[in-house]
């Protein structure tokens, strides 16, 4: 233990058995950088329709379509009734998968057969986005979860302008960390932790980036991965502020154990410049007795910190412990099989996304009804594309312009007179478009949390209960 545990030079313990921070993988951009037009912002939602107020209000700002996913509290018809009218809205309900033509995933049926098989469905939304945004030609998206809050909408522009040379960047996420149960507790109880960039701020180039998000936690580290190779070029710019939840929960450790141990130790081959394809038997083998390690000494510093309250610590030794539990059931050669499935399902999804983007001109009626197999269960979608007098309206005055004013050495005007803004959003949403149509330290952490709005808070109140996972994935289930 003496030997295992150690202080870190920016503070905190730092252990042998971890690696606290993976932001070395990360290329940063501290410097302004020009802004570039968002395609669309896509957002996965199961809360009620007030936290899409966020996205709703980055989207008027940036004058981008609104896509949203909606299932338990959340549905189509209520984003359509009550968000910014002077947005283009596509909503679409997504209820179960059986009817979702979407590839058959060896990743999703390994976790099933092996008992870790994931409830909720935030990877099913995000990858229907993905096949939509291919099917209509969209070249730069942002996806954003519906507990993010961004002080400033344009950091979005900046982070799609740097697409150009990155598959994907995404904002620095502050507030409340974004970390798993395990990490969560190794901070709290004094660790060196750091947090990555991940699906709740994340933009994404559509061209270069032909992965999909497997059902597993920390799904969006493995979107950003090129399978049996390293990880994708990949930057970080701006800011977003997550909301606070309960990190300490049983069922959330349980659920989660899988999906961290083998992110964290695919990351570890990455942090030491090794390709993925190094993950053999002999390198599982001793990262999940460090696991092991790491999570018993995270325990005994929980146990021994005169900073955390004995009801709080015994409900972070009882998550810790569900996690151990799990742990026992995660063999190396799964994790060897996790990733041989990863490489070629990503194979499948490339051969999917060929065939999604050899279709031409097609409508986005055409492109979400394409998303199921025609059955009887097809998905129900709304459709509503802000009118130009509504445009019109939020556009500035003009001053009216005194006589005294005119000199016969001014040219006639333009032809063109419509606002700017007003002309740049026709140009970029499709033709066929119809309206309406149906089918940092503690303080700093507490500091911004407390300012992170108010849906989450008022779910709360209300007594709304998403489940056990992170906000960025346990509302979608």
């Amino acid at each position: 233990m003496v030997h295992a545990l150690m202080w870190g030079i920016w503070g905190g313990v730092r252990t042998v058995h971890h690696h606290g921070s993976h932001r070395r993988l990360i290329w940063p951009v501290d410097e302004p950088t020009r802004s570039a037009r968002v395609d669309a912002i896509i957002v996965p939602t199961a809360r009620p329709v007030a936290s899409l107020q966020q996205a709703a209000a980055a989207a008027r700002k940036l004058n981008c379509p609104l896509v949203t996913l909606h299932s338990r509290k959340s549905s189509a018809d209520r984003a359509v009734r009550h968000l910014d009218p002077r947005i283009d809205l596509i909503a679409v309900d997504v209820h179960g998968s059986a009817s979702l033509r979407l590839p058959e995933l060896r990743t999703s049926r390994l976790l099933t057969d092996a008992g870790f098989e994931r409830q909720t469905d935030v990877s099913t939304k995000r990858n229907l986005a993905l096949l939509l945004s291919h099917a209509l030609r969209w070249q730069r998206v942002v996806f954003l979860d519906d507990d993010i809050r961004l002080p400033n909408p344009s950091d979005l522009s900046m982070a799609v302008s740097l697409l150009d040379t990155h598959a994907a960047v995404g904002l620095r996420i502050g507030g409340f960390p974004d970390n798993s149960v395990v990490c969560h507790a190794f901070r709290e109880a004094g660790g060196q932790q750091d947090t990555f960039i991940g699906g709740g701020a994340l933009a994404v180039e559509m061209r270069r980036n032909r992965t999909f998000f497997p059902s597993v936690y920390n799904e969006d580290w493995f979107f950003l991965l090129n399978a049996g190779k390293g990880l994708q070029s990949v930057a970080t710019v701006g800011r977003a502020v997550q909301a606070s939840y309960d990190p300490y929960r049983v069922e959330r450790a349980r659920a989660e154990e899988f999906g961290d141990v083998l992110a964290e130790g695919t990351f570890w081959l990455l942090d030491q410049g090794k390709p993925i394809s190094a993950g053999n038997l002999a390198h599982w083998e001793d990262f999940l007795a460090k696991r092991k390690k790491f999570i018993e000494q995270v325990l005994s510093m929980v146990e021994r910190s005169p900073k955390i309250e004995k009801p709080r610590g015994v409900r972070m030794a009882e998550a810790l412990t569900a996690s151990l539990d799990r742990l026992e059931l995660v063999y190396p050669d799964l994790c060897v099989e996790y990733l041989q499935a990863l490489a070629h399902d990503q194979g499948q999804w490339q051969r999917r996304i060929a065939a999604t983007r050899q279709q031409k001109n097609v409508a986005v009626e055409g492109a979400i009804e394409s998303l199921t197999d025609g059955s009887t269960d097809p998905l129900n979608y709304r459709i509503r594309k802000a009118t130009s007098s509504q445009r019109r309206r939020t556009a500035p005055r003009l001053r009216p312009v005194e006589a005294r004013e005119l000199q016969s050495t001014i040219p006639p005007p333009p032809p063109a007179l419509a606002p700017r803004e007003f002309s740049a959003a026709r140009r970029a949403w499709p033709r066929r478009l119809r309206r309406g149509t149906g089918a940092s330290s503690e303080a700093a952490h507490a500091l911004e949390a407390a300012k992170v709005f108010l849906p989450g808070q008022e779910d709360q109140a209300k007594g709304y209960d998403y489940g056990d996972e992170r906000p960025s994935q346990r509302l979608h289930a």
